[in-house]
């Protein structure tokens, strides 16, 4: 916390009330001192994975430990908190044995050394919480206190993350697909506040493996999708068998297709000589397997050299796995249906199932926090809100000024404040063997459809939006997906020809209108890294399916959106806000700048590259905010990937499209929304992020300087904080709290500058705020400018008639960053076979040779990033 800025005070603009929030108030005896431990397993080599976790299940089991267990805590890996001072030194010997394992002729033996650390005084918590000792590190204290309130989840739960607990022996099984579903649990997590300590508690879902044999997993993929297991499901997946006399647990790095129990052999020294798989099996442990033929082996080995082969028959999916793969559409889809829950379910949820499953009730089995002295309780703490008036939104031209409720307006009748011009756009309709196609350029449904979007485009105030002159249409049928194998190269060679052979490369048009019948995870994007990348074209999609809507008001509200998009692709201005709402930014020359970074998912290739954007308005009207896209090693920075390593050079092009803009004028202030960055980097934003801006500053006009005031505000939208209404006359129709809802006071840091804001209204679910930080302040930002300010500027975004969750230019910048991953789609999306491999059993140099041709890969794909045409520009929208 050293450097940022101290919160300036408490915000008081709004309508003022109290609602409930799901942190809860935890008591502890004063001046409680408890007394840390390092855990350390010899010998280290053996003790990893699964195996650690079992040698600590045994340390609380051994009489050695038997006095302490108790009042101790641990995280059975590295830290040890007890309420005790524990004799030193303390050397605990273990027998290692599985869980149903009798006896072993040759065990394998450690040692567990519990380390006297340091002792934890908790009256140093209070002195912090009073608001009047800012310095004190607080971090060990807030996670020996999680230690002790998780104790009985980790004994009796699945972990999930450090702070996320599932119990699948008691919670409703949700079916997601094939071999996974989805469990319902609780996130835990201490948080000291202004004079309260506080447990944080909410409902998350997590998807799991089906347990189960792992031959009938097969077997249903096979009759299912006509296919093997593909490699997202098995990967690294953990099974077990009890050929061994008792439970033993493996991880699986390869099927081996192909391979079967009688066919495939090896040399055995046991039995002198060449046998089968299926013969060891029966010879030594007297198992007949059933499946030896059609059924592929398993290899348990994490040594490509020296494979161990499991029939699949004789093995079992371990229970409680969190599924490692990414969640398909299906799967997410199915996922966000059941944990879309109202307020008052989710409420009720956490203060009963979850306060029992967590052990935090009194009368829970061993009252894991008594010997602490330690209780929680059950009323969610009660803080002050208040309800920010929304802005006036303005249009050129309105039959009527558009009237703002629950956070979103209608644009009947309305003429955007800034019309682009469209004229000499043109269409392309891609066929790919569908349903609801348009039979080529000349089909006069095609007419009909099309001079009814122009017609939109026109009433909006789009300039050169004219229903009698039709605009150039191309068409293109695709290659079959299934013979055009790997990425679809023949269906997007066929478009490049199109638009090669149809369009004039000194005239293009000022945007293209693609027609789609269908999703195609290929196409899309395929079709953006064309556009924007190689040939410079503003392209704008529709999807068939809901474009051709038979429902005329529907279809009218499809073609209202598209048309927010064509204007803001080519620079126009959709609405903007009363001079009231703007003069937080207008009183001075501002330029706002939202910044993100995007990753490489675990489907990705190895080495594939992270994704940085910064984004910055370039006007007085702050609608406009063209975009900087660039390439970045995730392992750049060691201390941290979120941050961003060009941040200097991006920085300098949008200053430099804003002077142009501007008339050679740079902004008197910047202020920054940074995205994606967690609680705990605060530090590395002002350790690298900060010195990169102002390099750009002084590298942009070194003489004289220029030394903009700059504020930086980053924006959380990964946290677990929750509000209920006080009452249904203070709630939304589905019990959420009002949009333009403000907490800053009550559950807020005790020293930073932060508040909760929930400018959108919540359609479904349980609405989230998002959690606002200023951690750098020249500027001198007070409670109601930045609170009010953050709040109307969510009316700005240019997509939607409604206030958005996320201040528009942090969300611009995500956009960005999903644009950017669009041209590394075959890379981002598709991990293959041969990079999966890669990273589960070649050595450390052919992982670093694939991680460097991945780059290179991605760098001939990024080319030279957005196409010079279109770079000044809202292309990414």
């Amino acid at each position: 916390m050293a450097g940022m800025p101290l919160r300036p005070g408490w915000g008081t603009r709004g309508q003022p009330g109290a609602l409930r929030t799901n942190f809860f108030s935890v008591r502890l005896p004063r001046n409680a001192t408890f007394y840390e431990y390092e855990l350390s397993i010899n010998p280290q080599a053996q003790a990893k994975g699964d195996r650690r976790f079992r040698i600590m299940q045994l340390v609380d089991q051994s009489p050695q430990f038997a006095p302490y267990v108790a009042q101790a805590a641990h995280d059975r890996s590295q830290r040890l908190v007890s309420v005790q001072r524990l004799p030193q030194p303390l050397d605990i010997p273990i027998v290692y044995l599985e869980e149903d394992q009798a006896h072993d002729p040759n065990p394998l033996n450690f040692t567990v050394e519990i380390k006297f650390l340091s002792e934890l005084k908790m009256s140093d918590l209070d002195r912090y919480m009073s608001g009047e000792h800012p310095g004190i590190d607080t971090l060990p204290l807030v996670s020996a206190l999680n230690l002790i309130l998780q104790k009985y989840a980790q004994r009796n739960g699945v972990r999930v993350s450090k702070t996320k607990y599932f119990f699948p022996s008691s919670s409703q099984h949700h079916h997601l697909s094939l071999g996974v579903e989805a469990f319902r649990g609780f996130f835990m997590s201490v948080r000291p506040m202004y004079k309260q300590l506080t447990v944080n508690i909410n409902v998350c879902m997590t998807a799991f493996y089906v347990p189960g044999p792992l031959a009938t997993r097969m077997d249903e993929f096979l009759r299912q999708t006509g296919g093997a297991m593909p490699n997202s499901f098995f990967e690294r997946l953990k099974v077990s068998s009890k050929h061994l006399g008792y439970t033993r647990k493996y991880t699986i790095h390869r099927i081996m297709t192909g391979k079967t129990a009688r066919a495939e052999k090896f040399n055995c020294e046991e039995y002198k000589g060449m046998i089968s798989v299926e013969d060891f099996f029966k010879r030594k442990y007297r198992i007949t397997l059933r499946r030896h033929s059609d059924l592929p082996l398993i290899n348990v080995s994490g040594n490509r050299n020296k494979p161990i082969y499991l029939p699949a028959e004789i093995c079992e999916i371990v229970p409680g796995q969190a599924y490692r793969g990414k969640l398909d559409p299906e799967q997410t889809a199915a996922m966000i249906k059941i944990a879309c829950n109202p307020p008052e379910f989710n409420g009720n949820a956490i203060v009963n199932q979850g306060f029992a499953d967590l052990g935090l009730l009194p009368n829970t089995p061993g009252a894991p926090l008594a010997p602490f002295g330690i209780s929680v309780s059950r009323d969610m703490q009660v803080v002050p809100y208040r309800i920010l008036p929304a802005p006036n939104i303005a249009y050129r031209s309105a039959a009527r000024p558009p009237r703002v409720q629950d956070a979103g307006w209608n644009i009947l009748d309305v003429k955007f404040q800034v019309g682009g011009n469209m004229a000499n756009w043109a269409v392309l309709v891609v066929n790919d063997g569908r349903r609801g196609e348009f039979q080529g350029p000349s089909d006069p449904e095609l007419t009909r459809f099309l001079k009814t979007f122009v017609t939109k485009c026109n009433a909006s105030g789009i300039a050169g939006a004219r229903p009698d002159q039709p605009p150039r249409i191309m068409g293109v049928n695709l290659p079959p997906a299934r013979s055009d194998t790997g990425n679809r190269s023949r269906a997007i060679n066929a478009i490049r020809e199109v638009f090669r052979a149809n369009l004039n490369p000194q005239q293009k048009p000022s945007f293209v209108l693609v027609l789609l019948s269908g999703v195609d995870r290929y196409i899309y994007p395929g079709i953006k890294q064309l556009a924007d990348v190689q040939l410079g074209l503003h392209t704008v999609h529709m999807l068939l399916p809901k474009a051709r809507n038979p429902d005329a008001k529907k279809q009218d509200q499809y073609f209202s959106n598209v048309a927010l998009k064509v204007n803001a692709k080519l620079g126009g201005v959709n609405h903007t806000l009363d001079m009231g709402s703007m003069g937080w930014l207008t009183k001075q020359k501002t330029m706002v700048m939202g910044i993100d970074v995007t990753h490489a998912g675990p489907t990705s290739t190895l080495g594939t590259p992270s994704i940085a954007a910064v984004v910055a308005s370039v006007d007085d009207h702050f609608v406009q905010f063209p975009a900087s896209l660039m390439l970045q090693k995730p392992d750049w920075n060691r201390e941290s990937k979120e941050m961003v390593e060009g941040l200097t050079q991006m920085t300098i092009e949008r200053l430099q499209l804003y002077k142009k803009k501007n008339k050679g004028a740079l902004p008197d202030r910047i202020i920054v929304f940074r995205d994606g960055v967690s609680e705990g980097q605060y530090a590395q934003v002002i350790r690298h992020e900060l010195p990169r801006l102002q390099a750009a500053f002084k590298q942009i006009s070194p003489s004289p300087p220029y030394k903009p005031k700059l504020s930086i505000i980053v924006c959380g939208k990964r946290h677990h904080a929750r509000f209920w209404p006080p009452d249904s006359d203070h709630a939304t129709r589905n019990g959420n709290t009002r949009p333009g809802t403000v907490v800053d006071k009550g559950i807020t840091e005790v020293y930073l500058f932060d508040f909760y804001l929930q400018a959108h209204n919540g359609l479904q679910g349980h609405v989230k705020a998002t959690h606002y930080v200023v951690i750098y302040d020249e500027n001198k930002l007070d409670a109601d400018t930045i609170q009010q300010g953050t709040h109307t500027a969510s009316y700005l975004y240019a997509r939607a008639t409604k206030a958005v969750s996320l201040v528009p230019a942090a969300y611009y910048a995500d956009i960005a960053c999903e644009r950017g991953r669009e041209y590394l789609n075959v890379l981002i999306n598709v991990g293959d076979d041969r990079a999966s491999q890669a990273a589960r059993s070649n050595t450390t140099a052919d992982r670093e040779a694939l991680k460097e041709e991945t780059y290179q890969n991605a760098v001939r794909l990024w080319g030279n990033g957005v196409h010079r045409d279109l770079k000044d520009t809202m292309f990414y929208i």
